[in-house]
């Protein structure tokens, strides 16, 4: 009996343990005043994940297009960095959401989501660049 008992507690600690060493995913809503202090803070990845002509349309700096709605969007997200905080947006912000989902269930730690997207972004005064 005593040896089952001593069994059960070490098979508990090891379980809690293993629980404890796994990154916990973080997915916050950030205004783009904040987001604006990550980008000059932090080595992040800013992913829009609206289509190519809306990309071309106006988007942030630096960012990158990845289509949400394309066939590849799973595999094109895998190239990305997990290890670093990645920030997504789209127009006003529900194929963001979905991205969000998208990029925790495949392992990021770290997930950023413009709020408002695009459309809050350019109404609180910041710049968007356009393909020429």
């Amino acid at each position: 009996m005593k040896h089952k008992l001593i069994i059960c507690s070490l098979v508990f600690v090891a379980l809690v343990m293993s629980c404890k060493s796994e990154p916990q995913t973080e997915v916050k809503m950030v205004t783009p005043e904040e987001m604006q202090s990550l980008l000059e803070q932090e080595d992040v990845q800013l992913v829009d994940v609206r289509t190519q002509q809306e990309y071309a349309n106006g988007f942030i700096e630096k960012s990158q297009n990845i289509d949400i709605l394309s066939p590849t969007f799973e595999e094109d997200i895998l190239k990305l960095d997990k290890s670093k905080p990645v920030i997504v947006y789209c127009k006003s912000g529900g194929r963001s959401a979905k991205c969000t989902k998208k990029l925790k269930a495949a392992g990021f730690v770290k997930i950023y989501d413009l709020e408002g997207g695009l459309e809050k972004w350019k109404f609180s005064g910041n710049e968007i660049k356009t393909i020429e």
